[in-house]
């Protein structure tokens, strides 16, 4: 007898271990908790989905551990309630299932499906739960609304700028996504840049939010690089972006990246950001990547008709600039030699230099229409050098200025100036002369008689970036054509009906110029009439190369 007891000891024994064991390696959270609420009981899993290991969740009451805080209350009833029908008949509460919103030991609060069952123990009633968390199911089951919002969305957008909008909009509303942000290649500029970026509100981005990415930077960067979905569990734990560590400061842990493409082309990257660390997920990953080809293929074929009515209008903006200013210097030089031709023997030394004067006036602004073009298609095309050496660029500002002096003068325009002594950085020195030329005839050409130009250059506080500034009094550029400022052959309305010539390409090679620097340039909000140009260069600089 003595041995049959022993015997089942064992027995008892070996199940315990085995239930022990499939606790430990089950994927659903197992708590076990007295009538009360205490804690007796918590799997390994238990620790990975609430983020409290066994020894600080034992003995605690687990409404406070894992239940928010508005919904205690109700809790601690339901759990009553259950109690008192299990005091009856403990199979009565056998199988039951709930869906609440559990919380985190980190804070984040999110959903869990729990299947409960009672059990009559010599210390009275104890709750056996198992629990998993569910978020990547909801997320699915409302991936169906997101797909027909952005199917809607996209439908009734007019633009591709509007669309890309809808879709960061409706993926950060409707999937909870605190941020979430669609990035577009830029091929002219060989970079990538935010077309689309949702914030949920009240939430500040800081540093965090970048408007331009080069290829293989941040999480963009890399999924436009390899051209595949990258899944990053905790930003703060990636070293191997500063913005990762910009995005942990706002309070952004979990970040998921796809590329949009179309065909074998990636036209960008469609990334969200999560407040909380989260596994990778093949479900979600493979949702956001089918999402991500039908916005590729939507920005194709919006693509493809906006390069069709970009090409009208430059096309006819071309022609309106090449009728303007071939036709005017041509038809001046065409005058002048008949006059010299009916009239050569009349007219005076005097007058013969005059007109000569006239002709190559004319001729000249010819060869610079011709050489503006010839100068963007090199700069486009990466066939003209730009050589990199230490230089100052206040010495080449300086020059700019006291190379356009007697324009201004003859204007009686107010030149204000304010520059440090030097500030050297490693750039082409001519080119960005042709840059402070570009910046500063504009500003002459386009400011009536008496008004005034202002020059500033600085570096800003992280003392590696040049902060360069031309502003001016003159005609502006209407807010509603600031967003056409740097196409090519583009000219503003209030140029056009003062019949300032200009050929519009200055703008297009000072941008281009610029961002072999790997600069920007931009027109700044301006009080007032006129415009003001800020141009942003690094202090060390590689080329960039179409």
């Amino acid at each position: 007898m003595t041995q049959a007891l022993s015997e089942r000891v064992d027995d008892v024994d070996g199940v315990v271990r085995l239930a022990e064991t499939v606790l430990a390696v089950s994927v659903q959270a197992y708590i076990a908790t007295s009538a009360d609420g205490r804690v007796k009981g918590w799997s390994a899993a238990a620790e990975r989905v609430f983020g409290y290991n066994a020894d600080q969740a034992s003995e605690g009451d687990i409404t406070d551990l894992i239940i928010p805080a508005r919904s205690r209350d109700g809790y601690r009833a339901d759990l009553a309630r259950l109690a008192r029908l299990a005091a009856g008949d403990p199979s009565r509460v056998l199988g039951q299932q709930l869906q609440l919103t559990a919380l985190h030991r980190d804070g984040h609060e999110f959903p869990i499906e729990m299947t409960l069952t009672v059990t009559v123990e010599p210390d009275g009633l104890v709750f056996h739960a198992f629990a998993h968390d569910i978020t990547n199911a909801r997320r699915a089951a409302q991936f169906a609304d997101v797909q027909a919002a952005i199917a809607l969305g996209l439908a009734e957008a007019d633009s591709s700028t509007v669309a890309g909008h809808r879709v960061v909009e409706a993926l950060g509303v409707k999937m909870g996504w605190p941020v979430v942000e669609l990035w577009l290649v830029d091929d002219h500029r060989q970079v990538l840049t935010c077309a689309a970026r949702h914030a949920e509100a009240d939430r500040q981005l800081g540093d965090f939010a970048l408007d331009i990415l080069e290829f293989g930077v941040a999480l963009p960067g890399q999924v436009c690089a390899d051209g595949a979905g990258r899944w990053i569990e905790d930003l703060s734990t990636d070293r191997e972006s500063l913005r990762s560590s910009a995005a942990a400061g706002v309070g952004l842990h979990v970040a998921v990246g796809v590329p949009v493409s179309s065909g074998r082309h990636t036209l960008g990257a469609l990334c969200v950001y999560g407040d909380r660390v989260e596994d990778p997920e093949n479900t979600l990953l493979g949702l956001l990547c089918g999402l991500a080809a039908h916005v590729g293929q939507y920005l194709e074929r919006r693509r493809a008709e906006e390069l069709t009515l970009e090409l009208a209008r430059t096309k006819d903006e071309f022609v309106a600039m090449v009728t303007h200013e071939l036709r005017n210097p041509l038809a001046v030089i065409n005058g002048a030699v008949a006059v010299f031709d009916d009239e050569l023997e009349e007219l005076t030394a005097e007058q013969q230099r005059e007109y000569l004067r006239v002709i190559a006036r004319s001729s000249q602004r010819l060869s610079v229409m011709a050489e503006d073009l010839l100068d963007l298609a090199r700069l486009e095309s990466g066939h003209l050098a730009v050589n990199l050496v230490d230089t100052d660029l206040c010495t080449i500002i300086g020059e700019a200025i006291q190379a356009n002096s007697a324009s201004a003068v003859g204007k009686q325009l107010d030149v204000t100036v304010q520059l440090p002594d030097r500030l050297d950085l490693h750039a082409d020195p001519s080119r960005l002369r042709q840059v402070a030329d570009n910046l500063l005839t504009n500003a002459i050409k386009y400011t009536p008689a008496g008004g005034t130009i202002t020059i500033t250059a600085s570096l800003d506080d992280t003392g590696q970036t040049i902060v360069w500034t031309v502003a001016d009094t003159g005609i502006g550029v209407p807010p509603n054509e600031r967003h056409r400022l740097f196409r090519r052959f583009y000219r503003a309305s209030t140029a056009l009906d003062k019949r300032i010539p200009g050929t519009g390409l200055g703008l297009v090679i000072t941008r281009t110029i610029v961002e072999r620097h790997h600069g920007t340039i931009a027109l700044a909000h301006h009080n007032g009439p006129g415009t003001t140009f800020v141009v942003r260069l690094p202090t060390t600089s590689t080329v960039t190369c179409p």
